[in-house]
């Protein structure tokens, strides 16, 4: 485990080196042929380098084993960080959709040249940002929240590769804020489902793919068990989930009886809901003092 997490940092760390090449050239290469789709290339760029950098950072403080203080440890450092990626990549879209307004109505004459070298060579990059990530992009939200953003700069870059090619050919140039709010739309669209996600986890909403009703009816195949109510569940972490529940019991048991219930429950969750953290409180109501 200790290895895969290496392993993970060093692919955060080349791809940030990568990215980070590319945005400098980018950039340059915008300002001098007057690409807005080049500046919005580089701008998606410079967002991924950020966001791997915290991606990477994040990685590294959700290592960090639980203490007193923190006793859930610190896996919510990569939901957070994915969080703040969504926010910046939303605004930044925002922006670019502006200013490909503005460029709309005022076009610029665009040096292709620039534009096409600059997007084959961010292109080049970013592929093998998304290679080199490939194998870690289940491992977590914030993970794949990264990889998601290197296929995004790949596809742009594209876009900037095909409006370079107008450009040379037809002399359209009002292709150029064109392929900006194709790359705008594109971000928009595959950053909202990781901030709708991360604000989930952080809110510490019920996983969506779980019906609790279904969660109370699983455990009630457990003869022993009469009711569940008191039930709070919720993810840790988009690979953590954890459940608490009283559960109300047939007949009045000792303690020492409920430990199979408990391993049974446990199994149950684990099997059917891939529930991995569980906590239950067991009660007993009788007969006698039931008011009905």
């Amino acid at each position: 485990m200790a290895h895969n997490h290496e392993h993970t940092a060093r692919n955060l760390a080349i791809t940030v080196v990568l990215n980070g090449i590319i945005t400098i050239g980018q950039f340059a290469g915008g300002l001098i042929s007057g690409s807005l789709a080049l500046i919005s290339d580089a701008l998606h760029n410079l967002s991924d380098v950020i966001s791997v950098i915290l991606a990477y950072l994040a990685h590294r403080i959700g290592m960090r084993p639980q203490t007193q203080k923190s006793t859930f440890g610190y896996k919510r450092a990569e939901i957070l960080a994915a969080f703040i990626n969504a926010i910046s990549l939303i605004a930044i879209s925002v922006y670019l959709l502006v200013e490909a307004g503005k460029r709309f109505l005022n076009p610029k004459e665009v040096d292709y040249l620039w534009m096409l070298g600059l997007g084959i060579l961010g292109f080049i990059a970013n592929g093998l940002s998304v290679l080199i990530l490939h194998h870690n992009k289940e491992e977590n939200l914030n993970i794949r929240a990264a990889y998601l953003h290197l296929i995004g700069d790949a596809l742009t870059s594209l876009a900037v590769i095909a409006g370079a090619v107008c450009i040379w050919l037809f002399k359209v140039y009002w292709i150029d804020p064109l392929v900006t709010v194709l790359i705008s739309v594109y971000i928009f669209i595959h950053t909202f489902k990781i901030l709708k996600e991360s604000v989930g986890i952080l809110m510490q909403f019920s996983p969506p793919e779980i019906d609790q009703k279904e969660v109370v009816q699983v455990l009630q195949e457990i003869p022993e068990i009469r009711s569940v109510h008191h039930i709070h569940l919720w993810q840790l972490s988009d690979h953590q989930i954890n459940f608490e529940a009283h559960l109300v019991l047939s007949e009045n048991l000792p303690v020492s009886e409920t430990n199979m219930i408990t391993q049974n429950a446990k199994q149950l969750l684990k099997s059917r809901f891939s529930i991995t953290h569980t906590t239950f409180q067991y009660e007993f109501i009788s007969g006698e003092n039931c008011v009905c």
